[in-house]
């Protein structure tokens, strides 16, 4: 006959406590800014346990497809990169591009940024769509449906583009952990609040493009830049757009 051991109830006690521990820290896969300031690894982007904000000029580009690449290029042309972006993964590459609008009015030499997408798009400012002479809407990237058109002209060839001519409206990548931080999810609005010599500027309807391995940066045109004079800001924020209903009195 087996004789069994009882544990002692400290035993038991310990037994239990260390149960509970490692229950907790199941549970918590996400840590937290005291986690991450005690030497844990920081998501994307971040800086001693905090999101750091990046924001960056979006100069008129365009993105193409892989058959406009041979086709404005060259037979079995790839694009090459040049220069990394901050977005992991995205790059500006070596080629550019003339842009043609009505009328023969064109822009040389527009960079263009990889990878290769689905459709061909160029990003535009205000000021170069009034130059090219085309009524470029304000679109969410990809989104292109009904916009003007172009030609596109490299040196092996040209692309006629019946649509995807776009002011790309402002947005801000960011990842999960900087979505919970600012309390936001994906395709929210922010404000955009930059503070410069001389100059104080908020931008409303800053979208949320929210990815896992997104940087928090936000992306603004030439004309948004120039006016708020960001080269020479000397604070920056973002903070949650808050709807506001309007009370309006009404004549009796």
């Amino acid at each position: 006959m087996t004789t069994q051991t009882i544990p002692e109830r400290r035993q038991i006690e310990a037994l239990v406590r260390e149960a509970i521990r490692r229950m907790q820290s199941a549970a918590s896969p996400v840590a937290g800014p005291a986690a991450l300031a005690t030497g844990a690894a920081n998501p994307p982007g971040w800086v001693d346990g905090k999101p750091k904000l990046r924001v960056s000029i979006s100069a008129r580009h365009c993105h193409l497809t892989d058959e406009h690449v041979e086709i404005l290029f060259g037979r079995g042309a790839k694009l090459i990169p040049e220069k990394d972006l901050y977005q992991d993964g995205f790059y500006a590459a070596e080629q550019t591009v003339m842009i043609v609008g009505p009328r023969r009015r064109m822009l040389p030499s527009v960079r263009v940024l990889g990878p290769t997408r689905p459709a061909s798009q160029v990003e535009l400012a205000f000021t170069d769509s009034i130059s090219l002479g085309i009524d470029a809407p304000v679109r969410h990237s990809g989104q292109i449906e009904g916009t003007p058109g172009c030609v596109l002209v490299g040196p092996a060839g040209s692309v006629q583009l019946t649509q995807g001519v776009i002011r790309a409206a402002r947005h801000v990548h960011m990842n999960d952990h900087d979505a919970r931080h600012f309390g936001v999810r994906n395709g929210d609005m922010m404000q955009l609040v930059v503070r410069s010599p001389q100059c104080a500027l908020t931008f409303d309807d800053l979208l949320v493009r929210e990815d896992k391995a997104a940087k928090l940066e936000v992306h603004i045109d030439t004309d948004e830049g120039n006016a708020c004079n960001l080269d020479s800001a000397t604070e920056v924020l973002i903070r949650k757009q808050v709807e506001q209903a309007c009370a309006c009195q009404h004549p009796s």
